[in-house]
């Protein structure tokens, strides 16, 4: 099992999940969660980034020499971050302008580059790639949760459907306050529900 398929998506998903675990990656956590497709959209662009990185650099790992290797992984990382930032500008520009600069800023986003560096420069092309796909799996179930609960307390809505009235809804839930007291909230049930799932002495 340690070494299982299975198990490194797992990881990504649950165990080590980027954001309810690590807390990795909480600019554009945070920042970006203001509603649940914002937050999906943002978690999904970081999927394609990750599973792209994390290959190219499991196929370049023997070529890229070792004093130079986190300047190429930016490097590999900013490439894939370009294409998906031209595909939302150019499909999806009203998320592209609700999303800002926190598109590129995927490009120095920590759980990128440090799956890059601790997960895909030492393993196969296969298995960094479902490291990835965990790993981006992972966070764009928690950041579209965070995103569902804030526009949700906040508006009433989630994904365009009206759940209760919008003047029930607390603004709180949707400005920066807010984030941080939900995804607390989150993090702490989560962790409630992992425990048991993790072995002892991890």
């Amino acid at each position: 099992m340690k070494d299982s398929k299975f198990k490194i998506l797992v990881n990504g998903l649950i165990t080590e999940n980027p954001i309810f675990v690590l807390t990795l990656g909480m600019c554009p956590t945070l920042a970006t969660s203001t509603s649940a497709i914002n937050g999906m959209s943002m978690g999904l662009a970081t999927l394609f980034v990750l599973v792209g990185s994390n290959v190219v650099v499991s196929m370049l790992k023997n070529i890229i020499p070792d004093k130079v290797r986190i300047p190429a992984y930016v490097m590999v990382i900013a490439t894939f971050v370009s294409v998906i930032e031209m595909l939302i500008h150019a499909y999806f520009p009203a998320l592209y302008e609700s999303l800002g600069i926190f598109i590129p800023l995927i490009v120095v986003n920590c759980i990128v580059l440090g799956r890059a560096e601790a997960f895909a420069s030492r393993n196969t092309v296969f298995r960094s790639a479902l490291d990835g796909i965990g790993m981006g799996l992972g966070f764009t179930l928690a950041i579209t949760l965070l995103g569902v609960a804030r526009e949700l307390l906040g508006t009433g809505k989630a994904f365009g459907f009206i759940v209760f009235p919008d003047q029930y809804g607390a603004l709180l839930f949707v400005l920066a306050p807010g984030a941080f007291i939900v995804l607390g909230y989150l993090i702490a049930i989560m962790n409630k529900l992992i425990r048991p799932l993790t072995p002892k002495g991890e």
